[in-house]
């Protein structure tokens, strides 16, 4: 009788509703955290901006907030002109591509390599991947540094270059998870008809990971063009300048002109802001396909 009793008392219980002000106040710190996350964003853009239109005067004595009396587009000009950002973009450029199209090759060709063969050896490769990627980059940056030297890199493009496609294991990750959806009956039934392991990763592979690899270049491209640490560390010299560092020469000794530095940042903003508007489907709706399995 008790058995019974308490299978009834089991069976009919309910969770309590919770009170409408619980309600209430949990909306309303949810959308004071969303302010809070915004303005974080949003207003060093804000300071960046009014202050690349202010004279050198006005940035010292006005507030960050405090909007010009008249907007300064020469500083857009001297930013331009003597930070040679001309010549910084086309450096980047170069570096951006040589390292996008590297990564996808050795990144796309690992993945299926790691993913679709189970040998010893993948797993030591995967393992060592792992250890590799909780390594700090700084811990290991004076043996790097004398590699590159000794290989006489130092002072040249593809010192970035080779470090950004070598040391890319967030990539790879990301087109092994997208590979763990594609099933591998395709590469059998392709392998059945006569197809190689390279006309497989050429034909069905490759082409499956598009959205993968739209969603690696938006976050290589982001990577490499914030990148300053590397670009000053192998890349001293000014005809080697990256937007990163192009604008580095307006600090100096005895102060930093802002207002000019503010007016580079914006330029060098445009392209990376276009880069993003034109993938931005991809990172929304790609960047988490491949974390599920079914």
């Amino acid at each position: 009788m008790a058995k019974a009793t308490q299978e009834f008392d089991l069976k009919n219980y309910q969770f309590k509703e919770t009170p409408r002000a619980v309600k209430i106040l949990f909306k309303v710190l949810t959308y004071m955290f969303l302010v809070l996350c915004c303005l974080v964003v949003i207003i060093p853009l804000l300071v960046v901006l009014i202050g690349a239109f202010k004279t050198h005067d006005e940035y010292i004595t006005t507030n960050v907030f405090t909007l010009p009396e008249t907007p300064q587009f020469q500083n857009f000009v001297t930013a331009f002109v003597e930070g040679d950002v001309m010549l910084g973009l086309l450096n980047t450029g170069i570096i951006l591509v040589v390292s996008c199209v590297g990564t996808i090759v050795t990144g796309t060709m690992t993945a299926f390599v790691l993913q679709r063969f189970g040998m010893m050896f993948t797993k030591v490769v995967k393992a060592l991947f792992l250890f590799a990627s909780l390594l700090p980059n700084i811990s290991m940056q004076v043996t790097v540094f004398q590699i590159v030297s000794k290989l006489g890199l130092y002072d040249s493009l593809l010192a970035p270059c080779i470090l950004y496609i070598g040391t890319d294991i967030i990539s790879i990750t990301i087109f092994i998870q997208f590979l763990n959806n594609i099933s591998v009956s395709l590469d059998e039934s392709a392998i059945l008809d006569g197809a190689s392991y390279p006309r497989v990763y050429w034909s069905i592979i490759l082409p499956m990971l598009r959205p993968a690899i739209a969603t690696v270049l938006v976050i290589k491209f982001v990577g490499i063009y914030n990148d300053f640490y590397t670009a000053n560390l192998y890349m001293p010299s000014d005809r080697l300048a990256v937007v990163s560092t192009a604008l580095y020469r307006f600090i100096g000794p005895y102060g930093a002109k802002w207002e000019i530095i503010f007016a580079g940042i914006i330029i060098c903003i445009i392209p990376s802001l276009v880069v993003f508007l034109c993938l931005q489907k991809f990172i929304y709706s790609n960047l988490v396909t491949g974390s599920v399995k079914e």
